[in-house]
């Protein structure tokens, strides 16, 4: 088959759909992943070029177990290339589960009876925000189910209430936001508020598929989800996050839909998404799904590495959903971004001792390790644990952003930020072992600095944090 773009392309317009199936399903057809194609394309991502369509499609359809291990040693190696060992870690916190929705795969939906629904009081939030800070977290994901009560006004007096809080050395420097699509005067709303990036998953880009498993709310208009992150950039929100639920659709497809979403963005506005999330279907409170589009281990590890490949600067977010092995794996060859500590029950870090509940939650998590354990392991490991918030009150954003990371300058700020946040945390939060090789580990990304000037600042710096200066960085 000869894939021709002028029978299906949709051109690429401000707030206009552009996701065409057909042209989707046409492009996987006709993908031939042979020895040599597949090796050009993953040199083609070494030069840090994004892939096309059709080059991710052709490393879609690969089943040869030694190409795939070809791709995921390419993913590899372009990580180490354009962010180093630096891994940012975060933490969701949710603020309300009301939700008008109904999507058959959550715990939240209008008519899951069985939900415990509740909404933060400002005294509750403050209280779990004060217990993130005392375990070290300094970027933090508000989430909100869908409902009225959740309106821009709300979300952006629970953000500015976020950022005010301060328990000892403790602060929030980075507040992104996941909740429900808004207008663009919704989108001004919560940008005054200081947000960084808000996050809009299409959850699938199959309309077939979508319709499905939307059948109440606002949610089931297609077209209104898919156009939110356009009325954001409008709203001059240029750092914004794109996901898609695998487990509803292909995973192949959602892969090519994820990349088209990189294409409009880029075409219309000229910055794709700062990050892309994959969360697989987990088991949640009465929910119901066609388990035939399960992804398995083997085919879930494989597609992060060829979205690592397919856009080499974007950034890549793995959550607690996967268990700690996957996630021990998958680090090695494309995420750049994970949570740590997490708790997704209401109310849950004020709460310490709660057990996980299916009835409290939206889905289910399956790494229950601390931020401290996570650390620790991430530190033995050699990577470089990072709250670095620096890009953001910088103004390397949206298309200075893109400046700085397509040709892979983004490494000289990440690593200094990465080990100035990683002192913070060894003095203020760490324990004695923790602290001994976390000190190690920034000794040895110093020795691999070759700009004797720059390090001298840098170790100038560290020692001002153990001296107790806070919020320094490049």
């Amino acid at each position: 088959m000869i894939y021709d773009p002028q029978v299906y392309a949709i051109e690429d317009k401000s707030m206009v759909p552009f996701i065409s199936e057909k042209e989707i399903e046409d492009i996987l057809d006709g993908a031939n992943p042979t020895r040599e194609r597949v090796r050009e394309i993953i040199s083609k991502s070494l030069n840090k070029n994004r892939l096309t369509l059709q080059e991710t499609a052709i490393l879609v359809n690969v089943t040869d177990p030694e190409l795939v291990e070809e791709i995921k040693e390419g993913a590899r190696r372009l990580k180490e290339q354009v962010y180093g060992k630096r891994i940012v870690l975060f933490a969701p916190l949710y603020v309300g589960n009301l939700c008008i929705n109904n999507c058959e795969y959550c715990g939240f939906r209008a008519t899951n009876k069985d939900q415990k629904r509740t909404t933060l009081t400002h005294a509750e939030l403050i209280r779990e925000v004060e217990m993130l800070e005392e375990m070290g977290q300094k970027r933090l994901i508000l989430v909100y189910g869908e409902h009225p009560k959740y309106n821009a006004d709300f979300m952006a007096d629970t953000v500015r209430t976020v950022y005010k809080v301060k328990k000892g050395n403790g602060e929030i420097r980075r507040v992104n936001i996941n909740a429900a699509p808004l207008d663009i005067e919704g989108f001004r709303t919560v940008k005054e508020a200081g947000i960084g990036t808000y996050q809009v998953f299409q959850e699938s880009y199959h309309r077939g598929a979508y319709a499905r498993y939307h059948t109440g709310g606002k949610k089931k208009d297609y077209n209104w989800r898919i156009s939110a992150l356009d009325r954001a950039q409008e709203a001059g929100i240029d750092d914004v996050g794109i996901g898609a639920l695998f487990g509803l659709y292909d995973w192949r497809f959602e892969v090519l839909g994820l990349i088209r979403h990189v294409n409009h963005l880029e075409a219309v506005y000229n910055v794709g998404p700062h990050t892309i999330s994959f969360p697989r279907l987990k088991r949640a409170s009465n929910v119901n799904y066609d388990q035939q589009w399960e992804v398995s281990d083997e085919d879930f590890t494989r597609m992060v590495a060829i979205l690592r490949l397919a856009v080499p600067y974007t950034g890549l977010i793995l959550t607690a959903r996967e268990p700690a092995d996957i996630r021990n794996e998958i680090l090695g060859f494309g995420v750049s971004q994970i949570d740590a500590g997490t708790k997704i029950e209401m109310k849950a870090y004020a709460e310490k001792e709660k057990d996980q509940d299916l009835d409290a939650e939206q889905f289910e998590i399956n790494d229950n390790r601390s931020l401290s354990e996570v650390m620790d392991e991430l530190i033995e490991n050699e990577y470089l644990p990072s709250f670095c918030t620096a890009c953001y009150r910088t103004g390397r954003t949206g298309e200075h952003f893109m400046e700085f990371s397509v040709p892979g300058f983004i490494k000289r700020y990440c690593t200094p930020n990465a080990m100035l946040t990683l002192a913070e945390y060894l003095e203020d939060y760490a324990k004695n072992g923790t602290r001994e090789k976390g000190y190690k580990l920034i000794q040895k990304n110093l020795k691999e600095l070759d700009d004797d000037k720059f390090k001298s600042k840098l170790e100038e710096r560290l020692e001002r944090v153990k001296q107790g200066e806070r919020d320094l960085y490049f």
